[in-house]
């Protein structure tokens, strides 16, 4: 068996398009489809199934799949840390509500200092085992990072806020207490489609509470939530830094701030490893020069 066809079926896994599993790789896609069969008749089993649209694997695709991800990534890791220049491609999995990490200026200065190494970043909100779906690291909220990872703060507390443009307000009024917000037109995010809308969380004397409201608009685009404010549609939820400069302009209010809790902020986080790619380590160490 030809070893080198196995990181080629992981890309097909991941990518689950022969085009884009060659783009990946830089090869054609004839290569990928050839480089497949091959597997496929070395090992006796059809691996992936084909349609003109779409790839996905067979049982048997994924059983191996799931087989050789670990000691591939690790085979991978190991010779990465014999080199002393960060060089590769890195890739991440970010939680679109990341504004700290997201607004540029982090990964600018990261690509000018590690010019050899490649970023690939992926905006999601979807919560999946990362190891297994080929990233290097992925930044989220504290909370909802698995207890095995290692974790890296980016930014400090968080704390989130209801925002409305002053147009919206004047129309409407101005809520007083949380639970105003259920006479108001409400736009909320969800992280996934078959998910519901988050919850709204407040705090009085210390004891946090939470305001279900029935969003009239709701969506996994923080870009939409507050375009759709920002066009008096209504009131939003949304961490502070991401309104901070609409609240600097005037073009957004922010509402309720006797009743807002502060919470564990964004971390990048990471699987631990015995051999670490130096391309993550400069990731991990241009993450806390900044912190600091």
């Amino acid at each position: 068996m030809d070893l080198n066809l196995l990181p080629l079926l992981l890309a097909v896994a991941e990518e689950q398009n022969f085009r884009a599993a060659a783009d990946r790789l830089g090869i054609t896609r004839s290569a990928v489809s050839q480089g497949v069969r091959r597997l496929e008749n070395a090992t006796g089993s059809q691996l992936v199934m084909r349609t003109t649209r779409s790839v996905r694997l067979t049982e048997a695709g994924a059983r191996l799949v799931e087989r050789l991800r670990g000691p591939l990534q690790a085979i991978e890791a190991a010779l990465e840390a014999h080199e002393d220049v960060p060089r590769g491609r890195l890739r991440l999995a970010v939680t679109s509500i990341a504004e700290e990490f997201l607004s540029g200026p982090l990964l600018a200065r990261f690509a000018e200092a590690y010019p050899q190494v490649t970023l690939d970043v992926t905006v999601t909100d979807g919560e999946f085992d990362i190891v297994a779906h080929g990233f290097d690291a992925g930044v989220r909220l504290g909370e909802v990072i698995e207890q095995d990872m290692i974790t890296v703060p980016v930014g400090g507390p968080q704390r989130e806020v209801a925002a409305a443009s002053p147009t919206y307000l004047a129309q409407h009024g101005v809520p007083k207490h949380p639970r105003d917000l259920l006479d108001h037109r409400c736009i909320g995010w969800r992280p996934a489609p078959n998910t519901a809308p988050w919850r709204w969380e407040f705090e009085v004397d210390g004891e946090p509470f939470d305001v279900m409201v029935k969003p009239q608009i709701t969506t996994n685009d923080l870009r939409l939530m507050l375009r759709t404010a920002l066009a008096h549609g209504g009131i939003t939820f949304a961490p502070w830094e991401c309104m901070r400069d609409h609240f600097a302009s005037g073009t957004l209010v922010p509402l309720l701030e006797d009743f807002l809790p502060s919470f564990a902020g964004f971390y990048l986080y990471f699987p631990q490893r015995q051999n670490m790619a130096p391309k993550l380590r400069a990731l991990i160490d241009h993450v806390r020069r900044r912190g600091r």
